[in-house]
């Protein structure tokens, strides 16, 4: 449910952060959102930096780098992609995921996360078809959105390996945030910050920063304790459901089959990586996996 709320909450973002970047530079924006983020977890838990191990700080830094890297990159390229490419693009890291886990960390992956895999594939598919990604791509903004895709991968990975993850989730969250904001502020520091103009527009950095990265980093930082890398990003990869959501009640865009089958597949992929193997099998006719699970030997019983 944690990582599911993190879907949700960053799938609401993208949208409302491709509107104001035209308004903001992306550094300014990225500075004050997750700056901003930092301060209020920091303010709720104004202790939580203390004592913390060494392994804690670098882990939290790695993390915040990794994602800092991946934001800006998708942020520069958003102006020069279509949304549904860009979103598309990105979440092909549902697929790297794994393939960087056997790569690096030599990790299992079941068969039934891989069939996961393959239909959050398809359900993205679906998703950039619906949507309608028109007009030339550019290739430059294409690798860099990429890039990110990797990135935000090897994050998953490392904060899904992190042995300190339950002790210290909170504090990973607040490193992570104060990186990326350290990291931004440097960019944006030559000019200046720019602040947002306009009373919507604040409530659109609220929204950034509070529900999708003071909440969201949270949420995701205590959801991996419990849920492995590979079906965590599975879980993610629901984002582009969301930001349809969003614009189907907010926008007034049309329901069609590929929002119905996207999302209906991206369902059924979480269902396989969530659900136990014994209660997912009721759920499925004909009880495939019944039948494909091994016979119970002693080693088993044990």
């Amino acid at each position: 449910m944690l990582l599911l709320f993190v879907s949700a909450a960053w799938g609401s973002a993208f949208p409302l952060m491709k509107d104001l970047i035209v308004r903001m530079p992306v550094a300014d924006l990225l500075t004050e959102r997750y700056g901003i983020a930092m301060v209020v977890l920091v303010a709720l838990r104004p202790r939580c930096l203390r004592g913390l191990p060494e392994s804690t700080w670098l882990t939290g830094i790695l993390l915040g780098l990794l994602f800092g890297v991946g934001q800006t990159a998708q942020a520069v390229a958003l102006h020069d992609l279509p949304s549904s490419v860009s979103g598309f693009t990105v979440g092909s890291y549902v697929v790297i995921t794994p393939i960087l886990g056997l790569i690096l960390l030599r990790a299992r992956v079941s068969g039934r996360t891989w069939v996961a895999v393959l239909l959050a594939t398809v359900a993205m598919t679906a998703f950039a078809v619906m949507r309608g990604g028109g007009g030339e791509i550019h290739l430059p903004a294409l690798a860099a959105t990429l890039l990110s895709a990797v990135l935000y991968s090897a994050h998953t990975l490392v904060l899904g390996n992190f042995a300190g993850a339950r002790r210290d989730a909170y504090a990973v969250a607040v490193i992570q945030l104060g990186t990326i904001a350290l990291m931004t502020g440097i960019l944006a520091a030559p000019d200046g910050l720019t602040l947002p103009r306009t009373p919507g527009d604040w409530a659109i950095l609220g929204h950034l920063s509070i529900v999708a990265c003071a909440l969201g980093f949270l949420a995701r930082s205590f959801g991996q304790v419990h849920v492995p890398p590979v079906p965590a990003a599975v879980i993610l990869s629901a984002q582009p459901l969301w930001v349809t959501l969003l614009a189907v009640t907010l926008y007034g865009e049309p329901l069609t089959w590929g929002v119905l089958l996207g999302g209906g597949l991206i369902a059924l992929a979480m269902l396989l990586v969530v659900l136990p193997g014994r209660l997912l099998g009721r759920a499925l006719p004909g009880g495939l996996l019944r039948r494909a699970r091994p016979r119970a030997g002693p080693a088993r019983r044990r």
